[in-house]
């Protein structure tokens, strides 16, 4: 029985590293990455963008115009 009591402070840091653990996995989850392909051309992230729906049709054209130019 001795020999486990000094395993409560362990337990314990135990617990908190996985709670850590566990809180930095949810946000990386929930944070979008910011990271792009570098092969990609700026034509392709905007119709990327486009077709996830973070940009509507009209900034769609107003931007391609913009690259084009």
């Amino acid at each position: 029985m001795h020999m486990f009591n000094g395993m409560g402070g362990g337990w314990m840091i135990l617990w908190w590293v996985i709670i850590i653990a566990a809180i930095v996995l949810i946000v990386r989850y929930l944070t979008p990455s910011r990271t792009t392909d570098p092969h990609k051309s700026a034509l392709d992230i905007l119709k990327e963008r486009y077709a996830k729906g973070e940009i509507s049709k009209e900034e769609f054209r107003e931007k391609k115009k913009e690259l084009q130019d």
